[in-house]
């Protein structure tokens, strides 16, 4: 074999083992992603219902609840728009409480509960997620007063 072959042969294994890795890489990306998602749009059926997203807004006043054994929390997470219910095991954030800001990630079931892995709350008083501030801007933008907000449209049959 000549010098110039073995050379072509040393250029085509180095772009084969580049583009492994980058395939290898951009799939190990692809399945950690998980994208922001509103209560409107999880209710109009945007959010993927067989992956882990987040869900995003203001915790609805009034609709903390603590299981009977003591890690169980339920709660209304809303846009202003619509309110989605949120289940979650385990234990929150010092900083949660209703009418903050909050990010949580899990799966929506399908019994329209949201299944929370992990929630977030505002570190302090002037901070909001990016992601919750577009998503509250844009449902008021809409036109939609505060007082639409149904915790009832979470879920099917409209009653629990």
């Amino acid at each position: 074999m000549k010098a110039r072959h073995k050379r072509l042969v040393l250029v085509g294994v180095a772009i084969l083992g580049v583009g492994a890795a980058a395939t290898l890489a951009i799939s190990a990306l692809q399945s950690n992603i998980s994208y922001f998602f509103s209560p409107s749009q999880v209710l109009a059926k945007e959010a993927p219902a067989d992956r882990v997203f987040r869900l995003g807004g203001l915790v609805n006043k009034g609709s903390l609840n603590r299981g009977a054994d003591g890690l169980t929390v339920t709660f209304d997470v809303t846009d202003l728009a619509q309110s989605v219910k949120v289940s979650y095991t385990g234990i929150l954030p010092d900083l949660f409480k209703e009418g903050q800001g909050t990010v949580t990630r899990g799966r929506l079931g399908p019994d329209g509960v949201f299944y929370a892995e992990e929630v977030l709350a505002k570190h302090d008083e002037a901070y909001m997620p990016p992601e919750v501030a577009d998503s509250l801007k844009t449902a008021q933008s809409q036109g939609t007063p505060a007082a639409a907000t149904t915790t009832s449209a979470a879920r099917p049959g409209g009653a629990q």
